[in-house]
């Protein structure tokens, strides 16, 4: 009896970790909110800027929306993975992937997202390399491989796994 009182109470206790899902939905609507600060930052001084401060502008947008993307997928599989299957309505539009993410398919996913990440942040300071320090720049690309060479380990351990 008391075994199965303290099963239950295990089984229960993920039910915690629900507010750090919602709190990763404040922290969409947070990004949101840097997204459009950006935008409206640049619309006073568009036609006076020069084209390689709009790429470093188009890709901080891009380095935003991709954090937003890695935000949503590892809230609503997380949630579904720890938590509760999320119940949506047949008429109303599904996203093809929610109910299809495993932990291991969601720790690829994350580690992809963070290689795309990592190498926008690359490109950024590559295209300001005249302001970026020589040792600064290598410490970037070393950073970079680093998360290129972990993800490319996690995707051949788990190919390892799904053969045994």
């Amino acid at each position: 009896m008391m075994e199965r009182m303290l099963e239950k109470l295990l089984y229960a206790s993920r039910w915690l970790l629900a507010p750090v899902y919602i709190g990763l939905a404040l922290a969409i609507l947070m990004i949101g909110v840097k997204f459009f600060q950006e935008l409206w930052h640049v619309a006073p001084v568009l036609m006076s800027m020069k084209e390689s401060d709009l790429v470093l502008l188009v890709l901080t947008l891009v380095d935003i929306a991709l954090v937003g993307g890695l935000l949503v997928m590892v809230m609503f599989s997380g949630y579904e993975n720890f938590i509760s299957q999320i119940d949506i309505d047949d008429d109303s539009k599904k996203l093809s992937w929610l109910g299809k993410l495993d932990t291991g398919s969601l720790k690829q996913k994350v580690a992809a997202s963070i290689v795309a990440i990592s190498s926008i942040h690359l490109l950024k300071a590559f295209m300001n390399a005249e302001k970026i320090e020589n040792d600064k720049l290598m410490w970037y690309v070393i950073i970079h491989l680093t998360f290129v060479l972990s993800a490319m380990g996690m995707a051949f351990i788990d190919r390892l796994n799904r053969k045994s």
